[in-house]
């Protein structure tokens, strides 16, 4: 893992490469359609507004959240002396079964279980709890942040993830916002297609955790044997 950052500029093609990949990382595995129709149903009878407001806080707080994974993430892996590889690994399946999860069209127990959503439901607040965290900043999204970042290896990378966090944020609050009316212009089928499209991506993703962090933990199996 890399602990010091270059300063280097990197040029347009990279830098626009380097956000895209980023962003789709984060924003797939946060998966904010998904919340969707969770989140009409747990603020069910809320006026408009608190329920904007609701929005609002569960979107800050989450990005929160991964900003501070992202800024702390070396200080964890030294911490609990954790190795890139093994966390590439612990990541790679997470996402792969949230992936799978979203391919099949149900609702992630990694994220939260049906009792959480149920308490959810009689709850008067749910901003923090379960919307900020775990549906939106759940270990999915907080593990491919700690990879992503662990993988830098200049400060605008590093720039760019956090940006593509609060992109993140903003596009879900916005979606949050208007939850009804982006509910009933998807419908289920709507919402289906786009939850297996980004579903599938979310497991290539997984999948290239998984390569490089077996390749980083095994590197022998992936060295060329003489004929």
């Amino acid at each position: 893992m890399t602990y010091l950052l270059s300063f280097s500029v990197p040029d347009t093609r990279e830098f626009f490469t380097y956000g895209l990949v980023a962003l789709s990382a984060i924003f797939f595995v946060v998966d904010p359609i998904a919340v969707l129709p969770v989140f009409i149903t747990i603020t069910e009878g809320d006026s408009a507004h608190k329920r904007k407001q609701m929005a609002l806080r569960a979107c800050i707080v989450a990005a929160c959240i991964l900003l501070t994974f992202l800024l702390a993430g070396g200080l964890i892996f030294k911490l609990f002396s954790l190795t890139l590889a093994a966390f590439r690994i612990a990541g790679g399946i997470l996402l792969s079964l949230t992936g799978l999860d979203m391919l099949r069209s149900l609702t992630s127990s990694i994220k939260t279980s049906d009792t959480e959503l149920t308490e959810a439901v009689k709850k008067p607040d749910v901003a923090i709890v379960p919307l900020a965290m775990p549906l939106l900043a759940g270990p999915g999204s907080i593990a491919t942040v700690m990879v992503l970042v662990a993988q830098t290896q200049h400060v605008w990378q590093v720039v760019v993830l956090g940006a593509a966090i609060v992109v993140t944020a903003l596009g879900s609050y916005l979606m949050l916002r208007a939850a009804s009316l982006v509910n009933r212009m998807l419908g289920a089928s709507g919402r289906a297609i786009l939850e297996r499209v980004m579903g599938l991506l979310l497991v290539a993703i997984a999948v290239q955790f998984l390569i490089g962090g077996i390749r980083d933990a095994f590197p022998e199996l992936f060295q060329a044997k003489p004929n």
